[in-house]
């Protein structure tokens, strides 16, 4: 069976998500060491913030880098895995895991590179609300994701109608 591994949309969707990341990151640590940049009067802003946990500010204590640096890298052998077994035919699918893997690499090299954290710069508020600051890796990993349960969930479910059509053919 062909590998979504040896497939270049894979390859292109997680290296474009990783190269675009790397370079916002870059702008938004240059730019906005000098402060913030608001776009949308109080909606939306770009502002620099060194995120040490995770997402939504997940934090682990003093040694959120080190378990999220291992927690990343389990992820992404378990979603390597994943892609090795999804045909290069489920598109939709192999593009959800790029996002993901994508993703997880850009906030992995911020983790790598720096122990002040992963660099994050869009800042978003409705109203009295405010979104935890995030990035391009972030996004991706959020709408990968989201995507990747859509295909699981259609998946499985095709999978049980599969199995209840094998079980009763007749349908009675």
């Amino acid at each position: 069976m062909a590998s979504g591994l040896r497939h270049p949309l894979f390859w292109g969707v997680a290296i474009g998500v990783v190269a675009l990341d790397l370079m916002t990151k870059q702008v938004a640590v240059a730019v906005l060491a000098q402060g913030d940049i608001p776009i949308l009067g109080d909606w939306f802003a770009f502002r620099l913030v060194y995120n040490q946990g995770a997402a939504f500010g997940v934090h682990v204590g003093e040694y959120s880098r080190w378990v999220f640096m291992v927690l990343a890298l389990v992820a992404l052998v378990i979603l390597g895995s994943m892609v090795r077994h999804t045909p290069p035919s489920r598109w939709f699918r192999l593009t959800a895991l790029s996002l993901v893997c994508g993703g997880a690499v850009g906030n992995l090299v911020d983790r790598v590179r720096s122990g002040q954290g992963v660099v994050d710069f869009i800042d978003v508020w409705i109203g009295p609300l405010h979104w935890p600051t995030f990035n391009v890796a972030d996004m991706a990993v959020s709408c990968g994701a989201i995507a990747l349960a859509a295909v699981l969930w259609q998946e499985g479910r095709s999978g049980r109608e599969a199995a209840a059509e094998r079980a009763d053919p007749a349908g009675a």
